[in-house]
C-alpha cells in the first residue's frame, strides 16, 4: 500500500527500533553505506544487548515463532527465562557459532510440485534476526530502486504499478521474461560472500558466521554445497544481494548510464540524448527472483534476452528455464507477473493496460477458499469462519490491481457455488416469515466492521454461516496501484516522516531508563512487554491519569501465584502510589495513598477491579 503524508501509518517495526535505541545506529549505518564507507566491526552491534532484545521483539511478532525446529522448541520456551541469561546465551552462541540442524518441510505449490523449506531452530532464527537488523540498512543503501520483493515499505502493488507505467504511459511494449531455474537452490556460496564484501561489509567475524550459516546441515539431506534455504529469516536479504548485481548491470546500460560527455539538467533530457546512440533502451522491475526487462524495440529485447542468459550463467552460475523464458509483445499477447496476466489493449488511438488473474492464480484462489469451506463444514466455529473471511479478503486485496478482477472472482464464485451450497446449507439460518408480510423472510447475522466497510453495498445474495456473514467472493473492486515514493526509507528521518510520526508524547528519558534497567529477576517476556505497555499507556498511569516516573510498578492483573503469566494482556503499569492501593489491606494505608492521588469515582472503579483480581476488598470513595 502506498504510504502518504495524509495517511500516516504507525509502523511497529520502526517503533521497536526507537524503543530499543537502535534507530540512530541503523540510520548511521545507512548513511555511511550511501557514502561508500567500509564496515569492519558490525559484529559488536549485532551482539549488543539492545539489538538482541529488538530481535526477540521482532521474532515474537512473526507467526513463525510458533513453528518448532529440529530441537522442538518455539519462542514460548524462552519466555520465562531471565533477560540477562537469554542475552548471554545468544552472545555465547554467536562467539563460536555452530548452527543447529535445519528442519526440512515441503509445502505444495499451485502447479502440484513441492517447495522445500528449511526451518531453523528458534535460537538460530533469533540469531539470524540479529544479523538481518544490522545488515539491512547497509544493504538497503546499495539496492536498486526498482527491486520490490522482501524489502521494507515495498510490495507487489509497487512492482505492478511500475510495470503498468512502463506499458501504458511510457509506451514500452516488449517484455523480456526470464525464469531462473531453481534460483534459491543454486546460489553459489563463495560468490555470495564476495558480493557481500563488495557491498562494503568487511567484518571477517560476521562473514565467517554467514559462511557457517549457509553450510547448516539440513535434517535428512546433509550439508548443502550451494543454495539459500527458503524459510530462514536471513534468506530473503541474501537472495536480494545475489540479484542486486543483475539489477544494476541491466540498469547501467540505459536507466542509470553515467558515462556521458555532457552534463544534463534532467534525467529526461539525458535519455533523449541517449536515444541517438547505440545503447539499448531497457528497464528492469524485479520482485525476488521474478523479474521483467522492459524494452521499446523488439531488437533490443532479443539482444538483452541472450545477453542476460549469458550473464547469469557466467557471472552467477545460474541457468534459465527455456520453457518459461521468452519475449512478449504485450500489444499482441499477455505477459505474466506475480499472478497477474497483463496486456496492452488498444483503446481509440492509444494503448491501455488490461489485466486479470493468471489461470494458475485463479485455480489457486479457488483451491484455498474451497479447502477452508471444508474446514468450516466440519468445525463451524467463529475462528474458522473468520479465517475463511480473511482468506477471501486477502485474495481480494492482493489481486485488486487487476483491471478485470471482478470478472475473475465472478468466475471463481460461480465455480464454487455448488460447493458452498452443499457444504454450508446446514449452517445457514432458518428462514422466518415476518408477521403480516407475505413471502418476506428475516435474515439475522453478524457483520464485521470490514464487511460493513467493503461488502455491505453488494447486491448479491448474502451467505450467513452460523450467524456470521460470509464475505462475498464476487465482492471485489479494481484499485489503481500506486507507484512507490522513493523518498520513503526506514533509515532516514525524512523517509520515516512519510511513514509515521515519532513516539511523540512518550517521555524518552524514562523509556531509555526502562531499557537500561531491566528487571533482572524477571523474564525476557516480562521486560519486553514492560516497554510495550509503557508506550501503549502513553507514559501515563491508567488509574490516576498522571505521568509515570521511574518508580512505576508493573502489576500482574492475574497474580503469578495464581498461574498468571508475563503476557502483554496480563500486565498493567501503575504509579507507585496506585500500586500500593491495589495491594493495601490496612485501612490507614489505603487512606494515606487515597489522600495522595485523589481518585474520582471512575478511577475508583478501575482500582477496585484490580483489587478484586488480587483478592482484596473494594475501596469506597468518601468524597
Amino acid at each position: 500500500m502506498q504510504v502518504t503524508e495524509e495517511r500516516t501509518l504507525k509502523k511497529n517495526a520502526l517503533r521497536y527500533n526507537e524503543y530499543y535505541n537502535m534507530q540512530d545506529i541503523f540510520d548511521d549505518l545507512y548513511r555511511k553505506s550511501k557514502e561508500g564507507k567500509i564496515f569492519k566491526d558490525l559484529y559488536s552491534i549485532i551482539v549488543s544487548e539492545e539489538n538482541i532484545q529488538l530481535a526477540y521483539r521482532n521474532i515474537k511478532r512473526n507467526r513463525g515463532s510458533h513453528t518448532a525446529g529440529t530441537n522442538h522448541r518455539t519462542l514460548e520456551y524462552w519466555e520465562d527465562v531471565p533477560m540477562e541469561k537469554f542475552i548471554i546465551y545468544i552472545q555465547s552462541r554467536l562467539q563460536y557459532y555452530i548452527p543447529q540442524k535445519v528442519r526440512r518441510v515441503e509445502i505444495p505449490k499451485p502447479d502440484g510440485r513441492k517447495r522445500p523449506l528449511g526451518i531453523p531452530c528458534i535460537e538460530d532464527r533469533i540469531i539470524q534476526q540479529c544479523i538481518k537488523q544490522v545488515m539491512e540498512p547497509v544493504c538497503e543503501a546499495k539496492f536498486h530502486p526498482y527491486s520490490f520483493g522482501f524489502r521494507p515499505n515495498r510490495g507487489t502493488e509497487h512492482a505492478i504499478a511500475y510495470l503498468y507505467k512502463q506499458i501504458q504511459i511510457d509506451k514500452r511494449f516488449h517484455i523480456v521474461d526470464i525464469d531462473i531455474k531453481g534460483f534459491f537452490d543454486n546460489v553459489n556460496h563463495s560468490k555470495l560472500i564476495k558480493q557481500i564484501w563488495t557491498m562494503g561489509i568487511h567484518d571477517k567475524k560476521l562473514l565467517s558466521i554467514l559462511k557457517t550459516m549457509l553450510k547448516a546441515e539440513i535434517e535428512g539431506i546433509g550439508i548443502p554445497t550451494k543454495g539459500v534455504p527458503q524459510g530462514g529469516i536471513l534468506s530473503p536479504l541474501l537472495s536480494n544481494i545475489v540479484l542486486n548485481e543483475l539489477d544494476w548491470w541491466i540498469s547501467n546500460q540505459w536507466q542509470t548510464f553515467e558515462k556521458t560527455k555532457h552534463e544534463y539538467s534532467t534525467l529526461g533530457s539525458k535519455h533523449r540524448a541517449l536515444k541517438n546512440t547505440n545503447l539499448k533502451e531497457i528497464y528492469i522491475v524485479r520482485y525476488a527472483d521474478d523479474f521483467k526487462i522492459i524494452c521499446r524495440k523488439s531488437k533490443d529485447a532479443e539482444k538483452i534476452f541472450h545477453a542476460t542468459q549469458q550473464w547469469l550463467k557466467e557471472r552467477l552460475g545460474l541457468e534459465i528455464n527455456p520453457e518459461k523464458s521468452k519475449i512478449t509483445n504485450v500489444k499482441e499477447n499477455y505477459t505474466e507477473f506475480l499472478g497477474y496476466k497483463i496486456k496492452a489493449h488498444k483503446k481509440k488511438k492509444k494503448y491501455v493496460v488490461k489485466s486479470k488473474l493468471t489461470k494458475k492464480a485463479r485455480k489457486n484462489v479457488q483451491k484455498k477458499i474451497k479447502a477452508q469451506v471444508k474446514v468450516v463444514q466440519k468445525h463451524p466455529t467463529v475462528k474458522e469462519i473468520y479465517k475463511l473471511n480473511r482468506i477471501i479478503a486477502g485474495e481480494h486485496n492482493y489481486y485488486a490491481y487487476a483491471t478485470l478482477v471482478n470478472i475473475d472472482f465472478g468466475k471463481i464464485n460461480y465455480n464454487l457455488s455448488k460447493c458452498l451450497e452443499t457444504r454450508l446449507k446446514d449452517l445457514a439460518p432458518k428462514k422466518k416469515k415476518q408477521k403480516g408480510k407475505r413471502n418476506k423472510t428475516e435474515k439475522k447475522g453478524y457483520k464485521t466492521r470490514e464487511y460493513l466497510k467493503k461488502y455491505d453495498e453488494y447486491k448479491g445474495r448474502p451467505r450467513i454461516i452460523s450467524g456470521i456473514y460470509m464475505y462475498p467472493i464476487y465482492g471485489v473492486t479494481t484499485k489503481t496501484p500506486l507507484l512507490l515514493k522513493q523518498e520513503i526509507c526506514n533509515y532516514t528521518p525524512e523517509g520515516r516522516k512519510i511513514i509515521h510520526n515519532e513516539l511523540g508524547c512518550i517521555n524518552k528519558d524514562i523509556l531509555n531508563y526502562l531499557l537500561a534497567n531491566p528487571s533482572e529477576r524477571q523474564s525476557i517476556e516480562f521486560n519486553d512487554n514492560r516497554l510495550s505497555k509503557y508506550v501503549a499507556q502513553k507514559g501515563m498511569c491508567p488509574i490516576s491519569g498522571l505521568p509515570l516516573d521511574i518508580n512505576m510498578q508493573v502489576h500482574h492483573i492475574k497474580p503469578k501465584q495464581e498461574d498468571g503469566t508475563d503476557e502483554y494482556n496480563n500486565l498493567i503499569i501503575l504509579s507507585y502510589e496506585v500500586h500500593k492501593l491495589v495491594h493495601a489491606t490496612k485501612q490507614e494505608t489505603i487512606e494515606k495513598y487515597l489522600n495522595m492521588v485523589k481518585l474520582d469515582d471512575k478511577a475508583i472503579k478501575k482500582l477496585n477491579k484490580l483489587r478484586k483480581s488480587v483478592g482484596n476488598t473494594v475501596v469506597l470513595n468518601d468524597d
